[in-house]
């Protein structure tokens, strides 16, 4: 979403908007790449990542009541696999995970563990919490629960043979 923007961002300049680190952007836009979307460098002095100007995708808006800018989305209450939560304690994103112990297991998925972690924006939570796949559940709050789900029948949809 960030590159849809439009310009041209060094590696240093999206991780700090994305709050990760430089090797996860250019492990992200290895992987945007790899998937189809005309993502490419520019070396040198005014380098860095852009689009090809003809890509065009639907970005999702943001749900009533989550507006984008920095400081609005705090902690964001999650279900997520074991491998999930390790996984974002090792790369460190997302940050600021908090356990949240009076949690009751489900009966179909009793490895998985209730809590949350904190955010700065919805674009930040949006993008860290789908890069944990089908391993993380959102609980709340409500409308990034549905912004998430639309992001999934998207990627059904991508898919499907139909």
């Amino acid at each position: 979403m960030t590159l849809q923007s439009g310009g041209r961002f060094r590696a240093a300049e999206l991780a700090e908007r994305l709050a990760v680190s430089e090797r996860t952007v250019l492990r992200d836009i290895e992987v945007l790449s790899g998937s189809g979307v005309p993502v490419y460098g520019v070396r040198g002095p005014g380098g860095g990542f852009e689009l090809l100007d003809t890509f065009e995708q639907t970005v999702p808006t943001l749900p009533p009541g989550l507006a984008a800018g920095e400081g609005r989305l705090r902690r964001v209450r999650v279900r997520l696999s074991p491998a999930a939560l390790q996984l974002a304690l090792v790369n460190g994103s997302p940050a600021g995970w908090r356990r949240r112990s009076v949690a009751e297991p489900l009966v179909d998925r009793p490895d998985w563990i209730e809590g949350s972690f904190r955010f700065t924006s919805y674009e930040t939570a949006v993008s860290q919490l789908a890069a944990l796949g089908a391993e993380v559940e959102v609980l709340l709050p409500v409308e990034l629960r549905h912004a998430m789900a639309t992001i999934g029948q998207r990627i059904v949809d991508l898919h499907s043979d139909s």
